[in-house]
């Protein structure tokens, strides 16, 4: 579908990539991975032809398109999002604005014989054979659908674009790809503004997706979940295995392991072919012998053992003091904004050294929740700490809590108190913020960079809970291992609010799922919730499938025979107007003739075939009228 070759870009006279080589074929799902700022999302850019190439070819297949998921959303005002979901279907609504036109002009005309009119019932036909195949009957539930499993609910529909946060305003955009039905669909982290059902249901989806998949990603479950083919940009170069990462993992180490073996056996023989070479070259009668040693040894192509990124920071969260044994605890607490009520009636007891995680869909509460427990917004009920409790805590939008025009060494030593301030450029090269890294400014940072250093500041304080909102946004995966084994090695309490599963698996003992405004509390980690989900919604279904046999209302059919109904309504409807032109036309033509009998009576001895033509004008007339009757109750009954 893709073809790659040589291509190569730099910046400021750096080089990313060079070199690289690849094809992409249909129904390959490929995961590209590397380090931040190894050129994954420049490469995504490079293959959506927004940044040029300065080097080599891309050739893509005739007729295809590309999708391809941008940071940056520009959405028209006044859309509601069903509005803006459907312009995912470009052609669909083009049709439909042109049957609307065609359809007017058939019910304002009266010339039924004329040419022109002919030609209107030629378009309406093509028009509406166009239509159906390419699913204008069932458009509107497969855009239902997708926006359902990225999270919105129905009552969100009709509300405008503009009225949702920037993290809801990209799943409308994520839905509009996946509603294109692209040939190339290129995703840059397309998890990161989802909740963890919708990560599954964006899963399942992308499984079965047609076309070639190519996404960005840290979340190491969802790459092993989704993906059928591993590229890793590493030091420039491209290493490719037809494998999801974790077992693209196993392989590459594999070869790397072999290129060092390869390499060693190498530098043997070329060592004993140097020892012949330095024997014999100054005897003559061993000198051509010398020579032509040279002369291969020369032609030897050297084997290079593939260079690996393996620098990773380095943490460790130490507990400040011994805490009581409940650290929090919780009764009735409530949140509301204005009229909405955010959380309601929760009740929370937590002992020394649990860790639980906060999970649910985005706007449930988890992280008004934290928010309100470290203190940072105010609530209704009771909210009581243990003895000796300090609260450590790392916010979702942490970068906005660090001066964007103060540089790194100044961030961390404005936070120093005096027995940590002589560590501080210790700390920051354990973060990996080396040499001239620490006068760089805030502003200037990557994500991922932003993070490391929020996460270096939080350990100038000491504290023993500790609250944290998203860590791992903008996180390599391996710097997410690393912050996971530092918090697994923590032996204070932990509020995590996180929708990486790979990341909660094994690290928390307890699950507190928000959803309606209340709080339900799982005993076990993220794979316990989910089973339990999982059966939950099996006995929903299972519960439902039962009330819609039991009831026939419209409200209880399946959503597949609703999709059938409103096809075949909307294929009713069309004949019902084309039914109603041809009435239109036979009434007007018996109307001519009725004139005819009473005006022209000596005329009419002129046309022999006159009476039959009128008597069969009025049957066929009876016969329209009776199908257009019976489709009209069929109408009702589908509305």
């Amino acid at each position: 579908m893709l073809n790659a070759h040589n291509i190569a870009v730099s910046f400021g006279g750096t080089t990313l990539f060079s070199g690289l080589t690849f094809r992409f074929n249909e129904g390959e799902r490929i995961g590209l991975i590397g380090k931040n700022g190894a050129g994954k999302s420049t490469l995504l850019k490079i293959l959506a032809k927004e940044i040029p190439l300065e080097e080599g070819s891309l050739a893509l297949e005739k007729e295809k398109r590309i999708g391809f998921l941008k940071q940056d959303i520009d959405f028209e005002d006044g859309r509601t999002i069903l509005q803006e979901a459907y312009t995912a279907f470009t052609e669909i609504k083009q049709i439909e604005r042109k049957l609307e036109h065609v359809n007017t002009q058939l019910a304002e005309r009266q010339d039924y014989e004329s040419e022109i009119y002919q030609a209107l019932m030629h378009e309406l036909d093509e028009l509406s054979n166009r239509y159906q195949l390419i699913g204008g009957y069932n458009y509107e539930g497969k855009a239902e659908n997708v926006l359902l499993g990225l999270g919105f609910e129905r009552r969100d529909f009709d509300k405008l674009t503009n009225t949702f946060s920037g993290g809801w305003r990209m799943r409308i955009e994520l839905a509009k790809l996946l509603l294109q039905e692209n040939n190339l669909l290129l995703l840059d982290e397309p998890t990161n503004h989802l909740d963890i059902e919708s990560i599954v249901w964006l899963e399942n989806f992308l499984k079965t997706y047609q076309g070639v998949v190519i996404l960005v990603s840290h979340d190491k479950l969802f790459l092993d979940n989704v993906t059928n083919r591993t590229i890793e940009i590493s030091v420039g170069k491209l290493f490719d295995y037809p494998k999801p990462y974790s077992k693209f993992l196993e392989l590459r180490a594999d070869y790397k392991e072999k290129q060092l073996q390869a390499q060693k056996n190498q530098g043997k023989e070329i060592k004993r072919t140097e020892q012949l070479i330095e024997k014999f070259r100054y005897k003559a009668s061993k000198a051509s012998f010398a020579q032509s040693l040279i002369k291969k040894l020369d032609k030897v192509e050297r084997i290079e053992v593939d260079e690996q990124e393996n620098s990773v920071m380095n943490m460790r969260f130490p507990v400040s003091v011994q805490p009581g044994k409940v650290v929090i605890e919780a009764a009735k607490l409530g949140k509301r904004y204005g009229t909405k009520q955010i959380l309601e009636n929760v009740n929370l007891l937590m002992p020394r050294n649990s860790k639980i995680a906060f999970v649910g869909k985005n706007g449930q509460g988890k992280s008004t929740l934290a928010k309100m427990i470290v203190g940072e917004i105010e609530f209704e009920g009771e909210l009581k700490f243990g003895h000796n409790v300090q609260i450590g805590y790392f916010a979702q939008n942490q970068a906005a809590y660090l001066n964007p025009t103060a540089t790194v060494l100044e961030i961390m030593e404005e936070s120093a108190n005096k027995t940590n301030r002589t560590k501080v450029r210790d700390m920051l090269g354990a973060f990996l913020f080396k040499a001239d890294d620490v006068e760089k400014k805030v502003q200037v940072l990557s994500g991922g960079e932003r993070n490391r250093l929020a996460l270096c500041k939080m350990l100038l304080n000491p504290f023993n809970v500790l609250v944290m909102d998203e860590p791992t946004n903008h996180l390599d995966i391996a710097s997410k291992k690393v912050l996971k084994t530092a918090l697994q090695n923590f032996e204070g309490a932990l509020i995590l609010v996180s929708h990486d599963r790979d990341f909660l698996q094994g690290l928390t003992n307890k699950v507190y799922h928000f959803k309606d405004k209340n709080v339900k509390e799982y005993l076990g980690d993220v794979n316990f919730f989910l089973e339990k989900q999982q059966l939950e919604n099996l006995r929903a279904i299972e519960k439902k499938d039962v009330s819609s046999k039991n009831k026939k209302t419209k409200g209880n059919e399946s959503h597949e025979v609703a999709k059938q109904k409103n096809k075949e309504l909307k294929r009713l409807q069309n004949k019902s107007k084309n039914l109603e032109s041809e009435i239109t036309k036979l009434e007007k033509e018996i109307t001519e003739m009725d004139a005819s009998i009473f005006e022209n009576q000596s005329n009419l001895n002129s046309d022999p075939n006159f009476f039959e033509k009128y008597t069969d004008l009025k049957k066929r007339l009876d016969t329209v009228v009776e199908e257009w009757s019976s489709i009209t109750e069929k109408i009702d009954d589908c509305s």
